[in-house]
Parts: structure tokens; sequence; C-alpha cells
């Protein structure tokens, strides 16, 4: 059990660089969150309801993280931050990410009979924060959903959703195979280190320096044959 505590930790420590140690991490809500829910599905599936809520008020009271007692939660599960819903219905893999005030919500029956209603997370999932999953859908594995991004259909494998409503957006084959993405959101470049955020706008801005003064010689050379036919015309 220790060993699987320590190796729990350490699978959090290679998500998130800002622990300096174990036992720092050992402080976080999704630590404890998760914790108490091992607690409240062990007595949810023993039939002991009640002792599970209360298992789960506790935690949420504690913690900002709402997980219901009838999730199914996989190994290695991080949650960076509080104020994230996890529905009764909710299945969740292995080594999955799940960043502030997201919600794996469910749908309201029509038949008012419960049944399998809120998401399926595969393994390596990375969830951005804000975003809402909604619905008895399935998202795949090593899948990226951006920050805020609204999701109510399947994503497939390996996609990297955006959006609202989520649309999937195609990543370089460099990006998908690396082992995270925090927030599940890609950038277009990688993260420069030093000045290199400035020298990038101080390019930017000398590039449209050059296109202004391309399109202002554009307009005198337009404006050199208009007036070449208005003094043809007064003579």
């Amino acid at each position: 059990m220790f060993d699987q505590l320590i190796a729990y930790l350490d699978s959090v420590r290679a998500r998130d660089p800002a622990p300096r140690s174990r036992w720092e991490i050992l402080l976080y809500p999704g630590v404890w969150a998760l914790g108490f829910h091992r607690l409240a599905h062990w007595l949810f599936d023993g039939e002991l309801y009640f002792l599970a809520r209360f298992v789960n008020h506790l935690s949420r009271w504690l913690t900002a993280i709402d997980i219901h007692p009838g999730a199914k939660i996989g190994r290695n599960l991080f949650i960076d931050h509080g104020f994230t819903v996890i529905g009764e219905t909710a299945e969740i893999g292995d080594n999955v990410t799940i960043y502030q005030c997201v919600t794996l919500g469910g749908t309201n029956p029509t038949n008012g009979v419960g049944g399998k209603r809120h998401p399926t997370l595969k393994d390596n999932v990375i969830i951005g924060s804000g975003a809402q999953i909604i619905g008895p859908i399935v998202v795949g594995e090593r899948a990226r959903v951006g920050a805020n991004a609204v999701v109510t259909d399947d994503v497939p494998e390996g996609a990297t959703m955006i959006g609202l409503k989520a649309r999937s957006t195609l990543v370089p084959a460099e990006t998908w195979l690396r082992e995270f993405i925090p927030y599940g959101t890609p950038c277009d470049e990688p993260c420069e280190q030093g000045n290199g955020g400035v020298e990038r706008v101080e390019a930017l801005e000398r590039e449209l320096a050059e296109l202004r003064a391309e399109v202002a010689a554009l307009k005198e050379e337009r404006q050199v044959p208009a007036r070449s036919r208005k003094t043809g015309a007064a003579s």
C-alpha cells in the first residue's frame, strides 16, 4: 500500500512542476478528494449509501471537489485544484488529469430511469480547466479537451477538442506523441524560455510595419496614374 501511494505521488509530480517534494503533494485537495472517494466508493458498493454520501459531503466541504460515491475511478487520477464535479455513473481510466472547474455531468433521462448518464474517460485523457463533458459519451484514450470546451459527443482516441460546442482539431504527430500536455491544450509554438516571447512580439511588430509600408507604397502607385489622367484632361 505504501508503494502504491509513493507511485501515485510520483505520477502527480511528473505532471505538475510546482511541488518540491512528495510531502507538498499530500496537501493537494485533489489527493484528499481521491482518498475520500476510495472510502465512499467502498461504502457505496456495500450499499451503505447514507454513509457513502456522508463521506462525500465531508470531502466536498474540505476540498471543494464533488465526486459521487458511485463514480468508478482508475489509478493515478490527478485533479489539479478544486471546484470539480464528477457524476454518479462517470468512469475514469488510468493516469487521467483533470484541471479546475471541470464538470463530468449527466443527462436527465426522459423515462426517469437513471442508467448510464455520465461520461467515460479512457486512459491518459487530459481535461482542461472549465471544460464541461456532458452525457454518457466516451472520451477516447490520450484525448485532450481544451479549456472551457463543451463536449457532448464521443471523442476519438488521440483527438484534441476545443470550442463551444467542441470540435476536433488536428495536432502535429510530435505533439500527439508527447507524454503530457498541460491543460490538454497544445500551443501552436513551444513555450519559449527567457525573452523568447518578447522577441517574438518584436518580430511580429517589424513584420506589421513592413506590411504597412507595402500597403502605403501600393496606394501611392495607384494614385500616380489617377493624377496623370486628371492632368491630361485639364490640358
